[in-house]
């Protein structure tokens, strides 16, 4: 069965690649694009994804907020933070908002293609 994500990302080259990734990846698609948290948000109550990967910082409400809000009206869906900025402070943020996993855009896409992939198949278990 194919899983659906949502990517959420103000950067349009970040959002390209992500969606592109995961193109090629078998039982995978993309079923929407978000520019900011907001926008996240509408197009997740929409779309009602399998998987959200979101970025930290946006414009208009950045990925914490996000996922906040997020976890309220979906708490089953699971989030990865996809993001440059990878601490233990925005880890310990991160798991408060309800977010599954942190991936840094520094690490190889297939760490996140695995991570996605872990988070899917633990959602089905």
């Amino acid at each position: 069965m194919t899983k659906a994500i949502l990517v959420v990302d103000d950067d349009p080259d970040i959002r390209l690649a992500v969606c592109e990734l995961f193109k090629r990846e078998a039982g995978c698609e993309v079923c929407g694009e978000a520019f900011d948290g907001r926008d996240g948000i509408e197009k997740a109550q929409r779309l009602d994804p399998d998987l959200i990967i979101l970025d930290l910082s946006m414009p208009v409400m950045n990925g914490l907020e996000a996922a906040h809000l997020l976890k309220d009206l979906m708490p089953s869906t699971p989030i990865i933070l996809f993001t440059v900025c990878v601490d233990s402070f925005v880890k310990e943020e991160a798991r408060s908002a309800g977010i599954d996993d942190v991936v840094s855009k520094a690490e190889h896409l297939s760490v996140l293609t695995a991570r996605v992939r872990d988070l899917l198949s633990s959602e089905a278990a």
